[in-house]
């Protein structure tokens, strides 16, 4: 372990079979504490985590069986093994309300929903370095530049949250239970046409429509405002330092893709600031990018830079990455979705259109540099410290501390605790009727296809 210089004591220790648990029978709590709070090489704290939350797991779990409550001790969330990458990936699926920061609840892991995120918030990975040089009005540029991509923004749970819930957004565009221009469905004519798309915040037009309005925000038209599992996945973003507080979307468009459909070149409409972003759901695909991209045929397209979209990422897009390289999407593999989050010129915002004040006090996550210390360009990996340590060992101390409470207190946690969970400032469970409360008035002339 870093930092340990062998003495005679430890030596001598050793010799008679003790090692260093005979040097801990002879210590007192503090001493203990005070020796496993520091001085340790990042591999051996690992080690060191991942024996502390067996044993007390173990211990918690075997406190519950001895007060005769089976049923308790099998709901025990365990303590994830944080001495592992692999519990520390998507598939760890720790949830985390998404507050404003100002959360701290005790859960039965022991982990508070603070460090929970601040795991979560060093998983992601954030490439920031895409060069690609082209020839725009005879100047070598970086077409790329301005271009992030945040990878493990969303875990698989969530992932499959937000999927259900767009699945239902759908059957409600169908059954016409969204306003009219919110849900549109075009017929599947040919190869890379018909996805389908819902937006919200704002009509947007792709081309000059049946009325005459050019494209861009039609801002005498209504849609369905920003549904609350969006605004929660917006808080994350810029929780996360993902998106500038300084430009909070408050629009998005939801593009829903089967097999073969695509997103033909363009450079999204000025009516929109800078950054704005996109989210990738289902199924991985590529995205082009290139101040020239040509048609080879429906659904196909030819580009000088191809950047693959993970599922769970986010991709960013400013600077000439926005406004001097056009972008698409070819005919994507299989099922994908796809939630472009921007925010709308306040040039352009509807008549009709009012501020959330649930998007207007985000603040980004307070961090130690140690925790946001990777370079620009490369993959965070993973950071755990003495302080982590320490306050795993402490939450953990009041959790077992509270174990041998009676059976209405644990009722009393229990009830809490799923109330905390389907907060306000969470992703709510989905799938039943109460999960989508009316957002606009229905579209009275039935579904459109």
């Amino acid at each position: 372990m870093a930092g340990d210089t062998p003495g005679e004591l430890t030596s001598s220790k050793a010799s008679h079979g003790e090692g260093v648990l005979g040097l801990l029978k002879t210590m007192n709590r503090d001493e203990v504490f005070e020796a496993l709070s520091q001085g340790f090489c990042q591999h051996c704290e690992a080690v060191l985590e991942k024996r502390i939350n067996q044993i007390l797991n173990k211990r918690g779990s075997e406190t519950s069986l001895s007060n005769g409550d089976a049923g308790v001790a099998s709901n025990v969330t365990p303590v994830p093994d944080l001495g592992t990458d692999r519990a520390l990936t998507p598939a760890a699926n720790f949830d985390i309300l998404l507050n404003d920061g100002l959360g701290g609840t005790v859960v039965d892991n022991g982990l508070s929903e603070e460090q929970k995120e601040h795991i979560r918030f060093s998983q992601v990975g954030r490439k920031k370095d895409f060069v690609h040089t082209e020839r725009v009005d005879g100047r070598p540029t970086n077409v790329l530049k301005g271009l992030e991509l945040h990878t493990k923004v969303f875990n698989a749970k969530e992932q499959n949250r937000i999927v259900e819930y767009v699945y239902n957004l759908q059957r409600m565009g169908q059954k016409g239970q969204l306003r009219e221009r919110t849900y549109t469905e075009p017929r599947k004519w040919m190869r890379g046409k018909g996805r389908v798309t819902i937006q919200f915040g704002c009509c947007y037009n792709y081309a000059v429509d049946k009325n005459g309005n050019p494209p861009g925000i039609i801002r005498d038209e209504e849609v369905d405002p920003l549904p609350q599992l969006f605004k929660q996945m917006i808080k994350r973003m810029v929780r996360w330092h993902i998106l500038p507080p300084t430009c909070i979307p408050n629009s998005c468009i939801v593009n829903i893709y089967d097999e073969g459909d695509c997103i033909p070149p363009h450079i999204d409409h000025h009516d929109f600031l800078r950054p704005f972003c996109t989210v990738s759901f289902l199924t991985q695909c590529n995205i082009l990018f290139g101040s020239s991209l040509k048609i080879v045929s429906p659904g196909e397209f030819s580009g000088t830079v191809s950047i693959p979209l993970p599922v769970g990422s986010v991709l960013i897009l400013n600077g000439n990455g926005a406004d001097i390289a056009k972008h698409c999407v070819p005919a994507v593999p299989g099922k994908r979705i796809s939630i472009t989050f921007r925010r709308m010129d306040d040039n352009k915002l509807p008549y009709q259109f009012s501020p959330d004040p649930e998007l207007l006090r985000i603040k980004p996550l307070v961090v130690s540099p140690t925790v946001n210390s990777a370079p620009q360009g490369h993959h965070q990996k993973r950071i755990i410290n003495s302080s982590f340590v320490k306050a795993i060992v402490q939450q953990n101390q009041h959790r077992n501390g509270q174990v041998s409470k009676d059976k209405s207190d644990r009722e009393t946690a229990k009830t809490t605790k799923n109330d905390s969970f389907l907060g306000n400032d969470d992703f709510p469970p989905l799938g039943g009727n109460n999960d989508f409360p009316p957002l606009g008035k229905a579209n009275k002339t039935g579904s459109r296809r």
